[in-house]
């Protein structure tokens, strides 16, 4: 009886995975890389496919170029690399999963069900069609949490040196993987005693974390970038130099509110009555007895995501602030309505489902709604209009953004301007056109006014463009808060026409 029993639970996290799967991809093949950072980043693995390693140290992440590297020998489709990106997510997922049901023995069903409730996500789902280290950071995110979870629970050197390479591979692959150290000292510090501290192994814990930067560096060197341009990213970030095209400025904004409206207004509508609930009863339930809970894996999986909630509430706001932090929450939220309805009776076991599953009903609407609805592209068509148009090579301007650069051929030229004057300033070169790209609406730039009186010899909708979530992917560049960050969406809701390309006066027409 034992062996049906494994089977039909590995049919059931198949078609679990499968349904996630789906709702990753359904549609990728037809959007556009949705920002600027990865539009770049598709460029760099290319140019690092080819030995140019200019850029390898471009936002800290070299591991995420050299990982692509690889990829783009065999392929420049900027789909390829936007669908396998996707896939390390789920698999992110997947292994979080993994966890959360050897750890607390949840039956194939229950893990299926906790699978399908956080692989609809929302957030999660946009984050999935970039091209940016965040899916890759999710993945050692979870390696990094299942090495310092075993290391608590069963101390020794061995285990210290894994976490030791987790942290190192994940700052390898995002700077932002720094955010983990005080959290990882937290908990050392809670429940780790002291291993950690003794100097034999705090001295290789440090030899460890710093092999990337020697290895990686000197790779750097051979290609003729300075040793210390990975480091001076992380300078970059504590002492930030001129204002963005934004005019935003540094990287400290309070705001206790952000991440919990976003939570409320996009994510599933149980994740925080229950978290909120959960939280009350913890709080009630120790601090009468003034000490902390033994360490399992629901309080440590709390400790995470709870020191991320009040961390990322600090700095400058984007949803993308809680990436790590997301597949977490739908964790505890799910563990928590699990213990309130029981798994040891039918009536327990049907309302989880139940619930969990209207909740993953809700999760796949807003998913629809968010994400689905702001599709197709219509880049290809302004690449196709442009090829239509020139006999010779494509050389155009774009405002404050490379969405349109995928969809260029090689021979192409598309130069960027982040400001009215930068434009007039490139119009002196051998450009022929400019694309008027309401991205510069989305990064909060002044208006592009040098073009106002002039028609377009052709436009066209872009529906992403208007998103409320790529706005609020970008609160962090501008600086703004919540409610203006979608106040300016829903103005720019109101213009039917996100892509106007104007012909330069001059300019040599086929």
């Amino acid at each position: 009886m034992l062996f049906p029993f494994r089977a039909s639970a590995f049919w059931v996290l198949l078609l679990a995975l499968l349904a996630v799967v789906a709702v990753r991809l359904h549609g990728l093949a037809h959007v556009a890389l949705p920002d600027y950072d990865s539009v770049r980043n598709w460029q760099i693995v290319r140019e690092v496919a080819h030995g140019d390693l200019r850029n390898l140290f471009h936002h800290g992440s070299p591991g995420f170029s050299l990982v692509y590297a690889p990829v783009a020998w065999l392929t420049a489709d900027y789909r390829v690399f936007q669908h396998l990106n996707a896939l390390v997510a789920v698999a992110a997922l997947l292994w979080l999963v993994q966890l959360v049901r050897q750890e607390l023995r949840l039956a194939g069903w229950e893990a299926a069900l906790l699978l399908v409730f956080a692989g609809t996500s929302v957030f999660l789902t946009f984050s999935g069609r970039d091209f940016t280290p965040g899916s890759w950071s999710l993945l050692l995110f979870v390696g990094l949490l299942r090495a310092h979870y075993q290391r608590l629970r069963q101390p020794g050197p061995a285990a210290l040196l894994r976490v030791a390479v987790w942290l190192a591979a994940g700052l390898s692959i995002n700077y932002k993987f720094l955010l983990t150290l005080p959290i990882l000292l937290l908990l050392e510090l809670l429940h780790g005693g002291r291993l950690l501290w003794q100097p034999h192994n705090l001295g290789r814990v440090v030899a460890v974390l710093l092999t990337p930067y020697v290895l990686l560096g000197g790779l750097g060197a051979v290609g003729g970038v300075p040793w210390y341009r990975w480091e001076a990213v992380y300078y970059n970030l504590v002492f930030p130099g001129a204002s963005n095209a934004a005019s935003r400025a540094g990287h400290l904004r309070f705001d206790g509110l952000y991440y919990l409206r976003f939570l409320w207004d996009f994510e599933s509508p149980v994740l925080l009555p229950v978290l909120a609930a959960g939280l009350a009863v913890l709080a009630w339930r120790y601090g009468r007895r003034r000490q902390l809970p033994s360490l399992a894996l629901p309080w440590y999986l709390a400790v995470w995501a709870g020191c991320y909630l009040a961390g990322m509430s600090l700095l400058l706001k984007a949803p993308r602030g809680l990436l790590l932090a997301y597949p977490l929450l739908y964790v505890l939220a799910f563990l928590l309505l699990r213990q309130l309805f029981g798994t040891s009776k039918a009536t327990g076991r049907a309302l989880l489902a139940v619930v969990v599953g209207f909740a993953g009903l809700l999760n796949l609407y807003r998913v629809h709604r968010e994400i689905y609805a702001y599709a197709p592209t219509r880049y290809g068509q302004v690449a196709a209009w442009l090829h239509q148009h020139e006999a010779r090579p494509v050389r155009v301007l774009s405002t404050v953004s490379l969405g349109l650069a995928p969809f260029l051929r090689d021979a192409d030229t598309v130069a960027v301007a982040m400001s009215d004057a930068h434009l007039r300033e490139l119009r002196q070169g051998r450009y022929r056109y400019v694309l008027l790209d309401a991205a510069w609406q989305v990064a909060g730039a002044p208006p592009f006014s040098s073009l106002a009186g002039q028609t377009p010899v052709a436009a066209w909708p872009e529906p992403l463009l208007v998103s409320p979530l790529l706005f609020l992917e970008h609160s962090e560049y501008t600086g703004l808060g919540y409610a203006p960050t979608l106040a300016r969406q829903r103005a720019a809701r109101l213009d039917s026409l996100q892509l106007r390309l104007y012909r330069l006066p001059g300019g040599i027409r086929p």
